[in-house]
C-alpha cells in the first residue's frame, strides 16, 4: 500500500505568494483618490478609471500613473501622446465605475463630456483636469509606470468632496480636518 504524499513547498515560492498577498492587502485597505485618464485617438475616445494617480515633480510640473497592460483603453492612453487626467468627485462615481469595467457605455452625454480646444475629451465638472504629455514609460512588473509632464491645467468645475476607492469600493472623502 502506497501512503500519498505532498511534494514539499519551495520556500522560496512560498515567500513570494505571503508577500504578494500581504502586498495586495496593505494597498487593498490603503485608500487613494480616483482618477479617470481620456485621451482622444485616430480610433477614437479612450479612457480609464485609476487609483495610481500621483504628483511627482513641480519643476516642469509632473504626474504619473500606472497602467496594468499596454492593450485596449490602456494601449490607446499610452499610444495618444497626450492625456487628461480629471481627479473625480463623489458625483462621478457611476462615470467611474463605467470606466473600470470592459464594455461599459463610455463618454456618453449622460456622462458629461466636453471636448477640450484641443481635441482631448474632458469633464467639466472635474474636482481637477490636468492636460499632461506623456514624456516617459517604464515597464514595472506586469504593469507599466506612465510619467507626464503638466501642459494645462484646467479650471475645476467641482469642489465636491473627492471620490476615494478603498478595500474595493468607492468611497466619499468628507471635508473633515483633524
Amino acid at each position: 500500500m502506497t501512503i500519498p504524499t505532498t511534494p514539499s513547498a519551495d520556500p522560496a515560492a512560498l515567500h513570494l505568494a505571503a508577500t504578494v498577498d500581504g502586498f495586495k492587502a496593505a494597498f487593498r485597505d490603503h485608500p487613494a483618490g480616483v482618477a479617470l485618464i481620456s485621451a482622444a485617438t485616430d480610433r477614437g475616445d479612450v479612457g480609464l478609471t485609476a487609483s495610481s494617480v500621483a504628483s511627482v515633480a513641480v519643476d516642469p510640473p509632473m504626474l504619473s500613473f500606472s497602467v496594468t497592460r499596454a492593450t485596449g483603453s490602456a494601449g490607446g492612453l499610452l499610444g495618444a501622446g497626450v492625456v487628461v487626467v480629471h481627479l473625480l468627485a463623489d458625483h462621478h462615481l457611476d462615470v467611474a465605475r463605467a470606466f473600470a469595467k470592459t464594455g461599459e457605455p463610455r463618454f456618453t452625454p449622460e456622462q458629461g463630456w466636453s471636448r477640450l480646444e484641443t481635441g482631448e475629451p474632458y469633464l467639466p465638472d472635474a474636482r481637477a483636469i490636468l492636460r499632461a504629455r506623456i514624456a516617459q514609460t517604464v515597464p514595472a512588473g506586469s504593469s507599466m509606470l506612465v510619467i507626464a509632464e503638466v501642459l494645462d491645467v484646467i479650471p475645476p468645475g467641482s469642489e465636491s468632496p473627492a471620490l476615494v476607492y478603498q478595500n474595493r469600493n468607492f468611497h466619499r472623502l468628507e471635508q473633515h480636518p483633524l
